[in-house]
């Protein structure tokens, strides 16, 4: 019987078949290479709720200057290994304007590193 957060399969079903799937795992993890950063922000004429809620807040716990605040999304997305760099940005570009923002009271910014 298994319960949540318990991994039992025939293949790794001895310590050591459990040990090396964890290996690969996080082996495969940190294999990558490109990662874009997606920061997507409300542009700047349209009002911010959250943004003014946390100026707000800055204020009443006594931090002073604060002029603005503007709350957004920050994305990370790790890309296969021999990506072509400008097939991904013209893809992550596409999703950006698609999917991941709304252009209309959004603006984003990409960066393939």
């Amino acid at each position: 019987m298994s319960g949540p957060g318990i991994l039992i399969q025939k293949n790794l079903a001895t310590p050591r078949a459990f040990a090396q799937h964890r290996v690969r795992r996080a082996q495969a993890r940190f294999v990558y290479d490109m990662k874009a950063k997606i920061v997507i922000t409300p542009k700047k004429a349209v009002v911010d709720p959250q943004g003014k809620t946390v100026q707000n807040a800055l204020e009443h716990m006594g931090y002073q200057g604060v002029t603005a605040v503007h709350v957004g999304k920050y994305i990370e997305i790790d890309l296969a290994p021999g990506t072509n760099k400008d097939t991904a940005q013209q893809a992550l570009n596409d999703a950006c304007h698609k999917f991941l923002s709304n252009p209309i009271i959004e603006e984003y910014r990409l960066e393939l590193e």
